[in-house]
């Protein structure tokens, strides 16, 4: 068991970098392509019809990607509150049911939007010409990467390993500046 878990743990931290780096990208290219389509209306007089359903696109991709690297490095909002004044023991067991209930919903994300990329992909979107289904694909993906991530952070927990208990979001910004 602890090999398969090092082994999911190996294969979700390559996942989580190149999803970070997919986001990130995705952000600049968004950027750019936002900045051109207002340089060619307002400089050049002209339009870029291309430019909202792509914008639209990158940004459903970095929002998914990077909502699942905020789930892996537990970044997401949470309430601990309650974890402070309960006993240990407690504070696991809701703490595993708080993986459990993203994992349900992360695994509602891959069943439904995987249903509405079948659903749409022999519509097409007009300017682009990809399959409409493509609108969806971010849905889909990022619900199997959150879906892979809590899955690590639950056999964690239910092995007695503390790797998932990582550092909070604002003590590892604040250690950073």
């Amino acid at each position: 068991m602890q090999g398969s878990l090092r082994a999911l743990s190996r294969l979700n931290t390559m996942l989580c970098r190149l999803s970070l780096w997919a986001a990130g990208l995705g952000l600049v290219a968004m950027t750019v392509i936002v900045f051109a389509q207002v340089w060619w209306r307002y400089v050049l007089n002209d339009s870029l019809l291309w430019v909202e359903p792509v914008a639209i696109l990158l940004m459903s991709w970095f929002i998914f990607l990077g909502s699942a690297v905020g789930v892996r490095e537990s970044f997401h909002m949470g309430f601990e509150i309650l974890l402070y004044v309960l006993p240990d023991r407690a504070g696991t067991v809701l703490k595993a049911l708080s993986d459990l209930s993203v994992l349900l919903f992360s695994l509602g994300m891959v069943v439904y939007g995987r249903q509405l990329m079948a659903r749409t992909w022999d519509s097409s979107l007009p300017v682009v010409r990809l399959p409409g289904g493509f609108t969806y694909m971010p849905l889909f993906v990022g619900g199997v990467l959150m879906s892979l991530f809590m899955l690590e952070h639950l056999l964690n927990r239910l092995s007695g390993r503390r790797a998932v208990d990582r550092p909070d979001a604002e003590d590892v910004l604040m250690s950073e500046a």
